[in-house]
């Protein structure tokens, strides 16, 4: 399998909201209550959570990877045994619905916990659950992304965004050596605050990588995306190391900014608060000194 668990948004609001009704009834819940859609679209039953979403595994896979994880100690929200399937054409899969909690994030616990996500080797992961190189996930092909928004991009942006594409060429191969199992997606929206301490979620994005492929972010989060400061240097606390100066880190970091600001800029063809982000973020790339931080959504 050469594609995450999900990888594409679940767009279609009707389906979405069929399928969480039909599996709250079968599963006899509470009605389901819409809280956002993303990749996935959340609805609250009561205190069950259900993720609606385009899966390429079958649904169940994503309660077998949590469970593998909380075994190595990895703090994570705890799935509804048995409330995991199809419906309607989509997954549907249903969680603890957990309390949140005011306190700021603990990054230096979720560094200790990506730690234990990259001691867990690979023949413990579920048979069938993906873990591609995310070199094959399609935000990260910025050929196809240029290509589509080449009507979009003035020429100044244009030359920050691949000016800054071959700067790292060779990513590739680089993010390839010395392999560990990746979260694949570690940033502030998939930390949830709970009573009892941070939680990391969202595990669509499951691969296998060099283990900077979960730092770079946290290396940027406050230059590009307004963050704390502090939050990266505590993860490495936790992590037990530190890459802020690694190479391969702050190529990902760099190329991340590329992907997030491609896939605004693509979205703002039919959404106007999109293309709004799209640029401010374009301001960036094309070199202005007064570019304002990035929103996240």
């Amino acid at each position: 399998m050469d594609r995450p668990f999900v990888d594409r948004p679940m767009t279609d609001v009707g389906v979405a909201d069929l399928a969480a009704s039909h599996a709250a009834e079968a599963w006899g819940l509470e009605s389901a209550l819409l809280i956002r859609r993303g990749m996935n679209a959340l609805y609250a039953c009561g205190d069950v959570v259900l993720r609606v979403g385009h899966a390429t595994a079958p649904a169940h896979l994503a309660h077998d990877l949590v469970g593998v994880m909380r075994s190595h100690g990895v703090p994570t929200v705890l799935p509804i045994s048995g409330r995991a399937g199809e419906f309607d054409g989509v997954s549907v899969t249903a969680w603890e619905r957990v309390p949140g909690s005011d306190s700021d994030v603990d990054w230096s616990a979720i560094g200790a916990a990506v730690r234990l996500v990259h001691d867990v080797v690979v023949d413990e992961i579920p048979v069938g659950y993906p873990v591609p190189s995310p070199t094959a996930f399609p935000w990260w092909n910025f050929d196809a992304l240029l290509g589509e928004v080449a009507d979009m991009l003035d020429d100044p942006a244009r030359r920050g965004l691949e000016s800054m594409i071959e700067r790292h060429d060779g990513w590739q191969q680089a993010v390839g050596i010395d392999r560990v199992i990746c979260h694949g997606d570690v940033h502030p929206g998939n930390v949830l605050i709970s009573t009892s301490g941070p939680l990391l979620i969202d595990w669509d994005l499951l691969c296998t990588a060099n283990r900077a492929w979960d730092h770079a972010m946290l290396t940027i989060y406050s230059e590009r995306w307004g963050g704390d400061p502090s939050a990266y240097p505590a993860f490495a606390d936790g992590y037990g190391m530190d890459l802020s100066h690694d190479a391969l880190t702050a190529a990902v970091a760099d190329l991340r900014n590329v992907a997030a600001t491609l896939m605004r800029v693509r979205a703002g063809r039919f959404d106007k608060a999109a293309g709004d982000e799209a640029e401010r973020r374009l301001r960036y790339w094309r070199g202005d000194p007064d570019a304002p931080i990035w929103n996240a959504q």
